[in-house]
């Protein structure tokens, strides 16, 4: 590992690395070595710890053989005595967590294979006590601050193009994955549900009443009253006209005149009345009818007969599927156009909505604490319900592993750091046993 201060900052681990740069820093990522680099890794730590060992034993040898000729040679022998000690003692220990030493079936040795279901119940355990935990969960979340960190990153033009670029290929995977007629058919079995089937007249009936009785329906007899007005005053030749059709042959033609101006003066007269009179008999009797049929929607079985017809008859069979039919096809032709076409309006205005989104979470803090509390309680729902299903996953995969593979796997990612244990075993081991004879020599020599 390197590092450096300043703006170029460089991180390198291992040999082969992938240059990420955030700000004016430089970080090296790398990818973790093979399992045929640490299978070599390893097989020279095995080779340095054995060394040493060997070297020990011919020390110790020579050091025994001389050691009347040259007494000094005793410390050397007993420091070698004592590493030789050490490094079989740790050499026994690490083989013992995957093996049986030489294999000799000794009590509590290969304790990975032998233990390797029991292994994978404890780590399934652990990892659900200390990290699936809802109070754990829940204190990372609100130490992260997920509503700030997401809005800040949706507000970049970078982030709301992401978004709509991974939705957009959504969006088309679906479409194609989706079936027309399987769309249509789940379609049609929701509008006949909810729409055809159903009974009309009832909540016809309950929306009209409300909308009389509320007089919202005035405004539409005013218009309806203004515009028959204004069209008997824009029309006085039409009642002449109408007046001498219908008058008998015989009646004098100045008679039909008078007769059609008559008319055209009461009806003018009627209409003018109407408009200025709220509580006028027409609008009351108008009032009584509308009234009624809505009560009858609601009561009358054979006015809710009527208005079942006009449904059937306004949504028949082909209707509904030619409705469906061209309903799903504009609204995928719209989907498909959508998502093809970055710069659609439709696109545009999805990227605009998710930024002003990320906008709102960074400057609204009661927006981003809604936000923050949603992420928690589903993520808290999410390990409350399926933490033992999630720890369950690691338990029964560890189950299916072979015991030998798995002793070897294990082995192959941490067995080069334990082999110093086996050398840390030999120096200590040689120290301990020069001092141990350092001091009985002084005391007893």
């Amino acid at each position: 590992m390197r590092t450096g201060l300043g703006s170029g900052i460089e991180t390198r681990v291992n040999l082969e690395d992938v240059p990420v740069r955030e700000g004016g820093a430089r970080v090296s990522v790398v990818a973790p070595p093979t399992d045929e680099q640490r299978a070599y890794a390893l097989r020279r730590m095995k080779m340095l710890a054995t060394g040493l060992l060997i070297l020990l034993a011919v020390i110790f040898l020579f050091s025994f053989a001389l050691q009347d000729r040259y007494p000094w040679l005793e410390y050397v022998r007993a420091a070698a005595e004592g590493g030789m000690v050490g490094a079989l003692a740790d050499w026994f220990a690490v083989t013992a967590l995957f093996k049986h030493p030489m294999g000799v079936k000794i009590p509590h040795t290969a304790i990975i294979p032998e233990k390797k279901d029991q292994i994978g119940a404890s780590l399934g355990q652990f990892v659900e006590e200390n990290f699936l935990a809802e109070d754990i969960i829940r204190t990372k979340l609100d130490s992260m601050q997920v509503a700030a960190k997401a809005g800040t990153w949706l507000a970049r033009p970078e982030g709301a193009e992401r978004v709509a670029t991974e939705g957009a290929a959504a969006i088309r995977g679906a479409l194609r994955v989706l079936d027309d007629d399987a769309v249509r058919d789940v379609l049609e079995s929701m509008f006949r549900r909810h729409v055809v089937d159903p009974q009309w007249g009832p909540p016809a009936g309950k929306m009209a009443q409300r909308i009389f009785e509320e007089g919202h329906h005035h405004q539409l007899v005013n218009l309806v009253v203004d515009s028959l007005a204004d069209w008997v005053l824009a029309n006085p030749e039409v009642i002449g006209r109408l007046v001498t059709e219908r008058s008998p042959s015989w009646v004098p033609a100045f008679l039909d005149d008078i007769v059609g101006e008559r008319v055209q003066i009461q009806a003018e007269r009627f209409l003018i009345d109407v408009q200025e009179n709220p509580n006028h008999q027409l609008r009351v009797a108008l009032d009584n009818y509308l009234t009624g049929v809505a009560r009858d929607l609601q009561e009358d079985p054979k006015t809710m007969a009527k208005a079942d017809a006009v449904k059937e008859q306004v949504l028949d069979d082909p209707r509904v599927r030619e409705l469906m039919t061209s309903t799903w096809t504009t609204i995928k032709n719209a989907l498909m156009t959508a998502a093809d076409d970055p710069d659609s309006e439709l696109t545009r205005n999805f990227k605009s909505a998710l930024q002003d989104f990320g906008t709102r979470l960074i400057n609204e803090p009661e927006l981003a604490a809604k936000v923050n509390g949603y992420v928690a309680d589903a993520a808290g729902y999410l390990v409350r319900t399926y933490s033992n299903d999630i720890a369950a996953v690691i338990t029964e995969t560890v189950e299916r592993w072979d015991a030998k593979e798995t002793s070897e796997k294990i082995e192959l990612q941490v067995g080069k750091d334990l082999q110093f244990i086996r050398i840390n075993g030999t120096v200590v081991g040689s120290l301990a046993g020069l001092a141990i004879f350092t001091v009985a020599t002084a005391i007893f020599g």
